[in-house]
């Protein structure tokens, strides 16, 4: 994890130096005492001051010499990224995956030629078993429609679309780009829990707005819920669903962090709160407390928007709490309309190193959890699930949609078609690209009419790729994924299909009398009058 915090005048200080001492060298051995004398002067006052200051060693045991490790450690990340790291070895997303987000945005060639890079036989490797008799036209709307029987509004939605990334996380060029994207290639736009912006809305992109725990854009000067804001907000005609972000993958049970640095005048309006503070959310809700008080909430909600569809979202942490909304879904005959599943694989908001490293559950073992939780009370059927998290190409989304999903929402691939070069910067208010800083100097390079168009294609390219494996699978229609279709390599000598490595619960098994031994621990432990 990249974590710099450099001032740019500090680094065309440091390199004025390194360029003097540079030049006072080739003078003096070219013999020229006169102009050495000249520049040795300022290079001695800086000697001098290193040998004195007492905040950092090395340059007070090398002075002048030693601030050449500053330079060198700030463009350590760039020399690595570009010169160094393989095509596959980068993390979060390598360059192989990024140079395919930057081809597909920019509709340009996107194939391989003389052969695969990645090592077959390595441990952890994934494919899909085509068919002998692949499917030659697919003459079907790949949409799905989101919402249960108590849902006034239904919407259809994409397979592939943007996940939650706030105003203020985002420049307001990124947002507005993000989502006039989103207008052209009719998909959805997630809002973050950061509010619906003046960016949101000027788009004409269909949204799902996130109520997070500070309940910005529909939020008292207390900091609680406000009926009367919300409802104003949720019947805007481009408002298509509403999600209530219960944790979020990047910092579960923490809650979202905007440093006082990136809130203008204009996010202190949006999200109702002071300038010159970090906006810390709160990591609980306060308009609810128990998993039935959290299917009430949906419901409130859900009325309150004129009947559009109403889910949340989660970073799966303790079992025994998600079967509880389960049974809380059972003793209120609420259902949410979508529950999204973040995975612990972390996203674009600032975190703490533990959080990001050490809490919340990877997508691909919550996805599967959620989805047998839900089938095993019978609900599955009626509540779609949406898989969120490093989601960049078609086969991304084959993997999740064996494992239970409906949908899939991509935040950072979304950046990376918007011209992210995967910096690393997000948090620090100096990212080079303008799509994560409030600095209009950074924002100017940022070219909204352009960025739109990419962000369409790279969804556009990326749905047309899915759809491409889906029929040489020889299916019909995506729902016909199977788990079986997936296959991993385990060890240098077993190849399992996901059908083999993972079990999949049927219709009913947690409301037998003998509830499967994995889940009869954790679902005798919920209840859906306490989290706890």
């Amino acid at each position: 994890m990249t974590m710099r915090a450099y001032n740019p005048r500090r680094i065309l200080y440091m390199g004025f130096f390194v360029v003097l001492l540079f030049v006072a060298l080739v003078l003096l051995m070219l013999h020229d005492l006169v102009w050495f004398s000249v520049l040795a002067v300022p290079l001695c006052v800086l000697a001098m001051f290193d040998i004195t200051q007492t905040r950092k060693t090395i340059p007070r045991n090398f002075p002048v010499l030693g601030r050449l490790r500053y330079l060198m450690e700030f463009f350590r990340p760039e020399v690595h990224q570009y010169f160094v790291a393989g095509d596959q070895s980068e993390r979060p997303f390598n360059r192989e995956v990024r140079d395919v987000v930057y081809r597909r945005a920019k509709n340009t060639i996107d194939t391989l030629a003389f052969g695969t890079e990645k090592d077959l036989y390595s441990i952890g490797t994934e494919w899909i078993n085509q068919s002998l008799a692949p499917t030659h036209h697919l003459d079907i709307d790949p949409r799905i429609t989101i919402g249960t029987k108590a849902c006034k509004q239904p919407y259809s939605a994409s397979r592939l679309n943007i996940s939650a990334m706030s105003f203020g996380a985002l420049s307001e060029r990124a947002v507005l780009a993000l989502n006039k994207g989103a207008k052209i290639g009719n998909f959805i736009h997630n809002t973050g829990e950061g509010g619906l912006s003046d960016h949101h809305l000027a788009g004409g992109g269909d949204l799902t707005w996130q109520i997070g725990t500070g309940y910005f854009g529909c939020r008292n000067v207390d900091g609680q819920f406000d009926e009367k804001k919300f409802a104003a907000n949720a019947k805007l005609p481009t408002v298509k669903t509403i999600e209530i972000k219960l944790s979020q993958g990047a910092k579960p049970a923490h809650g979202g962090i905007l440093p006082a640095c990136k809130v203008t005048e204009e996010i202190s309006r949006v999200r109702g709160v002071p300038m010159g503070e970090d906006v810390v959310s709160p990591p609980a809700h306060s308009a609810f407390s128990t998993p039935e008080g959290l299917l009430k909430f949906v419901q409130k909600l859900r009325k309150l928007s004129g009947g559009k569809p109403v889910g949340f979202k989660l970073c799966l942490g303790k079992k025994s709490e998600f079967m509880a909304i389960c049974k809380a879904m059972l003793s209120t005959k609420i259902l949410p309309d979508f529950i999204t599943v973040d995975g612990a694989e972390g996203g674009s908001g600032a975190s703490p190193v533990e959080f990001t490293d050490f809490v919340g559950t990877p997508l691909r073992e919550g996805l599967l959890y959620v989805h047998n939780c839900l089938v095993g009370v019978n609900v599955r059927d009626q509540i779609k699930v949406i898989a969120s998290g490093k989601i960049a190409s078609g086969f991304d989304m084959v993997t999740k949609i064996a494992l239970g999903a409906d949908i899939c929402n991509s935040a950072r691939a979304m950046l990376l078609s918007l011209g992210c070069i995967q910096s690393q910067q997000c948090n620090l208010d100096t990212c080079p690209t303008g799509i994560t800083t409030q600095r209009k100097r950074l924002q100017y390079g940022l070219v909204v009419d352009q960025k739109k168009i990419r962000v369409a294609q790279y969804h556009q390219h990326t749905e047309d790729s899915f759809l491409d494996l889906v029929k040489a699978m020889g299916l019909k229609h995506p729902s016909e994924i199977t788990p079986d279709l997936v296959m991993h390599r385990v060890d240098n000598d077993t190849v399992q299909s996901y059908a083999q490595m993972y079990d999949f619960l049927a219709p009913g098994d947690l409301l037998k009398a003998k509830v499967p031994e994995d889940y009869a621990k954790d679902w005798k432990k919920a209840s859906a009058k306490s989290f706890n």
